[in-house]
C-alpha cells in the first residue's frame, strides 16, 4: 500500500476521533457534569470504529449500498464485462454485486486486487451499450488496481458512523440534560450537532478528485475507448440529475456511499456540490478527450 493511502487514512481516523472526543466532552458536560469520563468513552468508541472500518469496510459498504453478491448465471452480461476487463488488467476476477435501482451507476469496494468487488445497479444494462459498460468497469477496475477502493470504503464507513453519531447527539438534546448545565451547555451541544455533519463531509472529501481522474484515465487507456466512457458518464449523469436519490427510503443506498459511485447518485445542495468528491462532468470529458488524442483514437 502506498504512503499516500496511509496518510489519507490516518487523516480520516484523526477526524473521526476528534469529532467523537468533542461530542463526548459536550454530552458528558451537558448531561452528567463529567466530560472527562465521556471523552475516554469516545476514545474507546473511536478505536473500535477505526478498527472495524479498516478490516470490515468492504462488507459494511455492501450493506450500506444494499448490494447483493451474485453468481454468473444471475447476470452473465455483467460477469462477462467484469471478466474481460479484469483479464486485461491482469488481476484476479473480482466478485460481482448488484444494487436494485432504476438509476444506472457502478462502484467498486474491497481491500485490493485480490479481494475486490465490482457492483453495478440493476438498470445499467438497459442504459449502456456493451462498450460503454466495459468502459465503466474499466474505471472501477482502475480504482481496484490503484487501491483506491480501500480508502473509499473506509471513508464511506466513517462518514456513516459520524452521521449516525450526529443523530444520537440530536436525540440527546431533545430529551434534555442536566438542569445545572442545560442553559450553558445547550449552545455547545447545538454546535456539536452542526459540526458532526460537517465532519462527515470532510471524511467523504478524503477521496480526492484526482482518484476519479486517474480511474477515468486508467479505464480509457485499458479499453482504448475514452469515447465510450464519455458517453457512459453523460448517460449516468443525466439519469442521476433527473432521478437522484433525494433521501434515504427503506432499501435505498446510504448517502454515506456517495464518494464510491462513478457518478454521485444522490441529490446535493450548493454546499455539497462545492465540496463534491467527484470532478464536474465537463472537466472529466475534457480530460478524456485529451487522452483520446494521446491514444490517437477518435473521440466525438
Amino acid at each position: 500500500m502506498s504512503a499516500s493511502i496511509y496518510a489519507k487514512m490516518t487523516l480520516l481516523f484523526f477526524v473521526l476521533t476528534a469529532m467523537l472526543m468533542v461530542i463526548g466532552y459536550v454530552v458528558g458536560w451537558y448531561f452528567f457534569g463529567d466530560p472527562i469520563t465521556f471523552v475516554g468513552l469516545a476514545l474507546v468508541l473511536a478505536a473500535a470504529i477505526n478498527f472495524f472500518s479498516y478490516y470490515y469496510s468492504d462488507s459494511l459498504v455492501l450493506r450500506m449500498s444494499k448490494a447483493k453478491i451474485i453468481q454468473e448465471n444471475e447476470n452473465p452480461v455483467l460477469f462477462k464485462a467484469v471478466r474481460n476487463i479484469a483479464q486485461k488488467a491482469n488481476i484476479p476476477m473480482p466478485k460481482v454485486g448488484i444494487v436494485d435501482s432504476p438509476q444506472p451507476n457502478a462502484f467498486a469496494t474491497g481491500r485490493g486486487p485480490t479481494k475486490a468487488v465490482v457492483c453495478a445497479t440493476s438498470s445499467i444494462l438497459q442504459t449502456l451499450t456493451p462498450d460503454e459498460l466495459e468502459a465503466v468497469i474499466g474505471h472501477e477496475i482502475g480504482h481496484v488496481v490503484h487501491r483506491d477502493v480501500l480508502m473509499s470504503s473506509v471513508a464511506a464507513t466513517l462518514a456513516g458512523a459520524i452521521s449516525y453519531i450526529g443523530q444520537i447527539a440530536m436525540f440527546s438534546m431533545w430529551f434534555g440534560g442536566n438542569s445545572r448545565n442545560r442553559n450553558g451547555g445547550s449552545p455547545l451541544l447545538i454546535l456539536a450537532i452542526i459540526l458532526v455533519p460537517l465532519g462527515a463531509t470532510f471524511v467523504r472529501l478524503g477521496i480526492s478528485r484526482d482518484d476519479e481522474y486517474n480511474a477515468d484515465e486508467y479505464g480509457a487507456k485499458l479499453t482504448r475507448n475514452p469515447a465510450g466512457l464519455i458517453s457512459a458518464l453523460e448517460k449516468i449523469s443525466t439519469k442521476a440529475q433527473t432521478r437522484p436519490i433525494a433521501s434515504k427510503p427503506a432499501g435505498a443506498p446510504s448517502p454515506a456511499t456517495a464518494s464510491l459511485w462513478i457518478v454521485n447518485p444522490f441529490r446535493g445542495n450548493a454546499l455539497t456540490e462545492m465540496f463534491s468528491t467527484h470532478p464536474s462532468l465537463p472537466h472529466r470529458v475534457e480530460r478524456l478527450r485529451k487522452i483520446g488524442r494521446e491514444l490517437n483514437v477518435y473521440v466525438p
